[in-house]
C-alpha cells in the first residue's frame, strides 16, 4: 500500500493486489521494486516479479524485516514497490470528468469528513464493485489515500478516480447544475432507499463515522434517504451504509 511519501514525488505501494492493480494501471510508474527473500517461491509473488522485470523495473531482494521498517509495519506480503505519486483530482479536474461524461448513467460517492483511513478504504474498494465514476472528499476534515486506506482498498485506489475538493458545497452545486441528483444517507431521512428513484446520474454522499453530513452539504442535497434496520441498531459503519447504497442504485439501474 501507499506509503508516508519520502518527497513529493514518490510513494510506496505494498500488498500482492494493490501491486497488481498497480501494474495494471500504471506500470510505467514503477521506479524500485521489493521482493522478501524467499517470497518469490509464492506463484503470485513470482507473477509480480516477472511482470516487474519485464517493465524494466530492477527487483531487489531484502529481509522481510527490511519491508516491516519499509512500510513502518504494513502488511505487506513481502512485495513492496515505489513508484511516481499520483495526486488525487482537484475540483477543476472533477468539473472536467463531470461534463465528459454528461448525459450518460454516472455515480459517485462523495465521503464527507469520514477520517478513518479504513473506511476510506472499504468505501473505495465498494465504489469500484458498483462501477462509481469517482470518489470524492473534501481535502480538510477527511481521511486521505494513506498506506492503510489503499491495503483496505485492495486495488481500487488504483481503478476508481479520487479527488479531493476544496469546497464540496461548490462541487455539490455544479453536480447539481448538470443534472446529478444528490442523495444524501441519514438515520433520519424520510424516505428509505428501495422507495427511493435514484436517477441516472447520482451523487450518493454520506456523512462522518460521528456527526453525519455537515448542515452545508446536506443543504445540498435533493434528497435525503435512509437505510432500514432494527430499531435496536443505532447506526452501520459507513463504508456499509454506503456499500449498500451504491448497489440499490445498480439495482435500480437493471431493472
Amino acid at each position: 500500500m501507499r506509503m508516508h511519501k519520502k518527497n513529493n514525488n514518490r510513494e510506496l505501494v505494498y500488498g500482492v493486489n494493490a501491486v497488481f492493480s498497480a501494474l495494471d494501471t500504471s506500470a510505467e510508474k514503477i521506479t524500485s521494486a521489493w521482493i522478501a527473500k524467499g517470497r518469490d517461491e509464492d506463484r503470485r509473488v513470482s507473477d509480480i516479479v516477472a511482470r516487474l522485470e519485464k517493465a524494466g523495473v530492477k527487483v531487489q531482494y531484502a529481509l522481510s524485516h527490511f519491508l516491516d521498517e519499509k512500510t513502518e509495519g504494513g502488511v505487506h506480503q513481502g512485495v513492496v514497490i515505489e513508484m511516481l505519486a499520483t495526486p488525487p483530482l482537484n475540483e477543476h479536474d472533477l468539473e472536467d470528468l463531470i461534463v465528459s461524461k454528461e448525459g450518460k448513467p454516472q455515480l459517485y460517492l462523495v465521503l464527507d469528513g469520514v477520517t478513518d483511513p479504513r473506511n476510506l478504504g472499504a468505501c473505495m474498494r465498494s465504489a469500484w464493485a458498483a462501477g462509481a465514476d469517482a470518489v470524492i472528499v473534501p481535502r480538510d476534515r477527511s481521511a486521505s489515500l494513506t498506506p492503510v486506506a489503499r491495503k483496505t482498498a485492495d486495488g481500487a485506489a488504483e481503478a476508481v478516480p479520487f479527488a479531493a475538493v476544496t469546497n464540496l458545497a461548490r462541487v455539490l452545486d455544479f453536480m447539481r447544475d448538470h443534472a446529478i441528483e444528490t442523495v444524501g444517507l441519514a438515520g433520519e431521512g424520510s424516505e428509505i432507499i428501495y422507495d427511493h428513484k435514484f436517477a441516472p446520474a447520482v451523487a450518493v454522499i454520506m456523512g462522518s463515522e460521528e456527526s453525519g453530513m455537515r448542515r452545508l452539504t446536506r443543504e445540498k442535497c435533493d434528497a435525503i434517504v435512509r437505510i432500514p434496520m432494527n430499531e435496536n441498531v443505532e447506526s452501520l459503519n459507513v463504508s456499509v451504509a454506503a456499500g449498500i447504497t451504491l448497489f440499490e442504485t445498480v439495482r435500480q439501474r437493471l431493472i
